[in-house]
């Protein structure tokens, strides 16, 4: 549809005028790649609402419509850099007012307005959307709405609070304010969000005809359709009080008091309810400016921060050199093979066939394989069921999911990812026969959670094309995915397996090759450290207790039950074998794997598991291990408990940076967030480690050094920063290289 030349091209957004009194708001930064609502671009969008005043004032002017120029998104929301430079409660009130007075003159514009939505509508853009007086929506799979502010520590201020659940009725509203999920275009129109789902393609056309019809013929409804119950619920003084306890409740149960922007958006609902809408926005205004300044906003924004560095990439070290000829980048894989049908690998092959890859699974046992595809299956009906994907989806991604007793087929795949038994020679063995069978090109990639790469590399023809692909269990589940460069993986190999890392849906983090890597070489020195608390007299429900208090989603005990005692145990015999005699076990996980204990899977570790779910710790436990049982008066309170735990994965974080297995604080921080449970609302493990500051970090180590024994010595890194009076972060290096050796210094 051509229209009127834009006021000025480098603006965004741009005035488009077409025929019947149509005028058109469209958002196109020319500097980035998606929209944001930037303080210039909302300046801009003030000017545009001005001339837009004026002529509906004049009668010319019969209806408005709100679109992206981006061919995949919509608005992505607000600048997040001028979110986090906020520092002080009254600056976060004024932003707040700032967006929430545009908005609140585009929803008085006396002319009906549409959002048209295609892409990704996020945060401040679907606050926009909810300020006009419609909301159409493509059924591009790209197509998502929602409110995601509640996970960075904050509320939506620009009207989100105040609007969503006048349109959605509370019930519907709680659901997307408190979670922050986002929604597809059906399920928009099914909530009362949008009115109309269209076809992506011609969409724009379809906004104006139905859009056109509507200005002649007259409003449409708008707004959830609720039942009779329902309104009875939600419209109700006593209705609106009990959904709004229940919520409380549910919140304090999952995250206690440390996230406090769920329960302040439940505070302004309540307080705003049956207010004008001038009223509501101002107490939403306040209880921002109070979130935004907060500590936990910050470092949820900070976690942000990171997520979107390796998101976007390229994760790996720059390439040095173009590839040789050929060489296949990660991006380019529509092939993948799979070795191995266990649970991890049948896992890692559903994933893939999850996300658009063709994927041969190789397992030489035709009941492993049978196991496998039946898993992998299972997963994707439970997919459906969830509503994550249409039944045809799932079953196009199974149609990409073909099971090999050998080789056929991998020479036309672009990579392969080992996942057979944790055993050094029977990953050699099978690598080596891939590499036989596969192009010279092919990336070749291990799933190893306790083995070096570059002692798997020794069995390769091509060690510069092999590198490890670490992914954690369950690998639909956890984000993130160690991406591990050996002593010959060229960098354009750690580049190719990023891309196929972020192709997968999943966020890579490059790290140094060595004993656990990084997330599994943390874990277990704080496993360890548990379990010498363990043998001190510590009760386990008071050491989780303890962790779980601090922000762990499951304490050490609980944690290692989780994973597994077999996997942690062959973690702890790797560490045992790299760090020492630095790193001393204590030997529980040997006595308990020796009595056939393995943790969940099997019923019985730490605890006693029924149907999945923990029950007490196990009261024979210390009589198996040949421990005294605990007194009832624990030897250490929460804090010194805390102490040693915390202070065992700083020290053993500051090692792995200044050996290059971590290249920053930030890949430390990220990777504990999103593979060790590290509570994402503390900012990460280095950055609490720095408001703690090094020398007092030194300090604390000395004095268990002193008690304890040399394996708390701190390392020699936190002794260097506590000299400098500098934290982790202040020290890194900015170009992201790993660490000199503090030696080197």
């Amino acid at each position: 549809m051509a229209g009127q030349p834009p006021v000025s091209a480098a603006d965004s957004p741009i005035l488009l005028r077409e025929e019947e009194g149509i005028a058109v708001i469209r958002f196109d930064d020319p500097e980035r790649r998606a929209n944001l609502l930037t303080e210039e671009v909302m300046g801009a969008l003030g000017a545009v609402l001005g001339q837009l005043e004026e002529e509906a004032r004049l009668g010319s002017l019969t209806g408005v419509v709100v679109e992206s120029g981006k061919t995949d998104s919509f608005i992505l929301g607000a600048d997040i850099e001028a979110i986090a430079a906020i520092e002080d409660p009254d600056t976060g009130v004024e932003a707040a007012r700032f967006g929430q007075r545009i908005f609140r003159r585009l929803e008085q514009l006396p002319i009906p307005t549409v959002a048209a939505i295609h892409g990704a509508c996020v945060g401040g853009g679907m606050e926009l959307a909810l300020a006009c007086t419609y909301r159409f929506v493509s059924n591009d799979p790209r197509t998502r709405m929602g409110l995601p502010e509640v996970q960075l520590g904050i509320l939506p201020a620009w009207g989100g609070t105040t609007r969503l659940p006048r349109l959605l009725g509370l019930g519907s509203a709680l659901e997307l304010l408190l979670t922050g999920r986002m929604v597809d275009g059906d399920r928009a129109v099914a909530l009362g969000l949008a009115e109309k789902c269209l076809p992506a393609e011609g969409f724009g056309e379809a906004v104006r005809d139905i859009f056109r019809r509507i200005v002649q013929t007259g409003r449409i409804r708008t707004g959830a359709r609720r039942a009779l119950p329902r309104r009875l619920l939600e419209d109700t003084a006593p209705g609106r009080r009990a959904l709004l306890a229940s919520a409380a409740r549910r919140i304090r149960t999952s995250s206690g008091e440390h996230m406090p922007a769920p329960l302040r958006i439940l505070e302004v609902i309540r307080r705003s309810s049956g207010s004008s809408v001038d009223r509501a926005l101002e107490i939403e205004a306040r209880a921002a400016g109070e979130l935004l300044a907060s500590r936990t906003s910050k470092h949820l924004i900070h976690v942000f921060q990171l997520r979107e560095r390796a998101r976007k990439g390229p994760g790996g070290p720059a390439p040095s050199r173009p590839g040789p000829a050929g060489e296949i980048r990660g991006e380019e894989v529509e092939g993948l093979g799979v070795l191995g049908a266990g649970l991890m690998g049948s896992g890692l092959a559903q994933l893939a066939a999850f996300r658009g890859l063709r994927v041969r699974m190789r397992d030489p046992d035709p009941g492993a394989l049978a196991d496998g595809l039946r898993r992998a299956t299972r997963l994707t009906d439970r997919a459906v069921e969830r509503g994550r994907i249409s039944r045809g989806d799932g079953d196009r991604a199974m149609a990409r999911l073909s099971g090999d007793l050998d080789f056929s087929g991998f020479a036309s795949l672009e990579a392969v990812l080992e996942a057979v038994d944790e055993r050094l020679h029977i990953k050699r063995e099978a690598l080596s026969e891939a590499e036989s069978h596969v192009s010279p090109d092919c990336l070749l990639t291990t799933n190893t959670a306790s083995l070096q790469v570059e002692r798997l590399a020794r069995a390769l023809e091509r060690p510069h094309r092999f590198c490890g692909m670490h992914f954690f269990h369950p690998p639909h589940r956890v984000p993130l995915v160690e991406v591990v460069q050996a002593r010959e993986t060229t960098p354009e190999t750690i580049e190719a397996a990023c891309a196929l890392v972020r192709r997968l849906g999943k966020l890579p983090v490059v790290v140094g090759d060595g004993p656990g890597f990084v997330v599994n070489r943390i874990l277990g020195q704080y496993f360890n450290e548990a379990t010498l608390l363990l043998e001190e007299g510590l009760q386990i429900g008071m050491v989780d207790g303890t962790m779980e208090a601090f922000g762990f989603p499951s304490g050490p005990f609980r944690q290692m039950d989780g994973l597994g005692l077999d996997l942690v145990g062959q973690v702890e015999v790797a560490l045992r074998e790299g760090l020492s005699p630095r790193f001393t076990s204590s030997g529980v996980l040997e006595r308990l794997l020796a009595q056939g204990r393995v943790g969940r899977d099997g019923g019985l570790g730490f605890y006693r598991w029924v149907d999945g779910e923990s029950k007490d710790p196990d009261p024979e436990l210390h009589a198996i291990l040949g421990l005294a049982r605990p007194p009832r008066r624990s030897p250490l309170d929460p804090t010194a408990i805390r102490a040693r735990l915390i202070l065992a994965m700083i020290n053993e974080a500051a090692y792995l940076l200044d050996e290059g297995v971590a290249r920053s604080p930030g890949d430390v921080d990220l990777a504990m967030i999103m593979a060790g449970g590290f509570p994402p609302f503390r900012g990460g493990l280095l950055r609490f480690a720095d408001e703690i500051h090094p020398r007092s970090l030194v300090e604390r180590l000395e004095r268990l050094e002193e008690s304890l024994g040399a394996g708390y010595a701190p390392a020699p890194l936190l002794q260097r920063l506590a000299r400098e009076d500098r934290g982790f972060y202040a020290a890194s290096p900015e170009s992201g290289a790993p660490w000199a050796p503090s030696g080197d210094r």
